[in-house]
């Protein structure tokens, strides 16, 4: 909790020391149509998932088991943003909109779920789904006030975007870049539209309220700090300091500490809870190639726990492909290689491998009784990456991403995995 306090007082004193910013936004805006952009990401997403041990395959229902014990779905999305600018004066209205589009290239009953598509009351697949939505802006100098459907990546409630389509949360939000390397952020969201529904609220959020900021002290250290009250459910605090030292040419050193601290309420919990996980990463960058070590912990009477809040919301060094290691008490390391093949002649490629284990973790049935004290898993990813350079096809990416999970039988029959992803993404700029 040093490092918090520490936080606080720098951002106090920084505050209150830094000159203002000296252009405002605002002042600089050409128009409502003259600063517009519209654009499309066309995402093709393929998983195939297979549970060792017969586990469920899907993902987030409750549905028979699949006997042949493995989940395989290939879909299309189409994710439109449009932003249009702000009209000029002192005071600058704008609108912001999405639409989104998925389709189901392939799937079939008892092994439909994984790709967060809307499902049936047979357990199959939608052929297609969409969805809409529209927010209004305010801007005042480099301040802006956002009410309506958004996308938001905070470190205390982030939408999800990690399988076709994206999350989306209904209300206000409010972003301060008044001081140089600040940024403040404070809003309230009554809605959250999980991946797999179209509805305003399937996620049957009542309200969250969220607030912090960053900031920047040079150009290779910041630190964050936030928190979130979702209401009747918890309360939830994050901190973040990240720094970069240059060492000799193209050499550097990297350190990434995050710690959220969570109460939970009685009323959703049955009992009152608390929960505090960290992670410290460090990397070291050698032209080409980065190496990491990360070590997480969490401690506390319950796991860390998010999904109500955005099916982003854990900021940490492992939460990875499948696991995020964040069980109670659980206790994880990580060892991760990347290396940019641009130093060997092939610009756009680019390779990851890195390994989690985890033990000390405590797991428990629905009464609260302890099921294993020490239970432990383990979680292998390599992946593969090329992104287009120039042409047509420029920014046009593919992505093969693999993960191995195996874990003790405590944690249930669905924790081993094999889980194999292919992602072809290509990101259009139409205005």
């Amino acid at each position: 909790m040093q490092v918090m306090k520490w936080s606080v007082i720098a951002l106090a004193v920084a505050a209150g020391t830094t000159q203002m910013a000296v252009a405002s936004q605002q002042s600089d805006s050409k128009g409502f149509v003259e600063d517009s952009t519209l654009s499309v990401l066309a995402r093709n997403l393929y998983i195939n998932r297979d549970f060792h041990r017969g586990g469920d395959a899907t993902n987030y229902r409750a549905v028979d088991d699949n006997p042949a014990g493995y989940t395989s779905e290939w879909g299309q999305g189409f994710i439109g943003t449009f932003s249009s600018g702000f009209t000029q004066g002192t005071v600058g209205v704008g609108v912001d909109a999405y639409g989104l589009l998925g389709i189901k290239l392939d799937s079939g009953k008892g092994r439909a779920g994984i790709l967060e598509m809307p499902m049936d009351s047979e357990g199959r697949s939608q052929d297609e789904f969409s969805e809409a939505g529209a927010a209004v802006k305010v801007r005042l100098s480099n301040s802006v006030l956002k009410y309506g459907n958004q996308f938001v990546a905070l470190p205390v409630f982030s939408t999800d975007d990690s399988r076709l389509l994206p999350e989306a949360t209904t209300g206000t939000l409010l972003t301060v870049e008044e001081i140089e390397g600040l940024t403040l952020s404070g809003g309230r969201f009554t809605a959250l539209n999980q991946q797999w529904e179209t509805e305003r609220d399937s996620g049957g959020m009542k309200s969250i309220n969220v607030y912090g900021g960053t900031y920047a002290f040079t150009d290779s250290l910041s630190a964050s700090l936030f928190a979130s009250d979702l209401e009747d459910t918890f309360k939830k605090k994050y901190a973040n300091v990240n720094l970069t030292v240059p060492l000799a040419e193209e050499q550097s050193l990297g350190f990434d500490f995050n710690i959220y601290k969570t109460d939970y309420d009685k009323k959703a919990y049955g009992q009152s809870l608390d929960n505090t996980i960290w992670s410290l990463a460090a990397s070291y960058t050698l032209g080409a190639h980065k190496f990491t070590v990360a070590h997480q912990r969490n401690n506390g009477d319950n796991g860390y726990d998010y999904g109500a809040d955005g099916g982003g919301t854990i900021y940490l060094a492992n939460s990875i492909q499948v696991k995020d290691f964040n069980a109670e008490d659980e206790t994880s390391w990580q060892v991760r290689y990347d290396i940019d093949m641009a130093t060997f002649g092939v610009p756009g490629l680019s390779f990851m491998a890195r390994y989690v284990t985890s033990d000390n973790a405590t797991l428990r049935e629905d009464d609260r009784s302890v099921v294993d004290s020490d239970a432990s898993r383990w979680e292998r990813n390599l992946e593969a990456k090329y992104v287009v350079q120039d042409g047509a096809a420029k920014d046009l990416s593919f992505r093969v991403r693999h993960a191995t999970v195996r874990s003790d039988v405590a944690f249930g029959s669905s924790n081993d995995v094999d889980d194999v992803r292919l992602i072809v993404e290509y990101p259009l700029s139409i205005l």
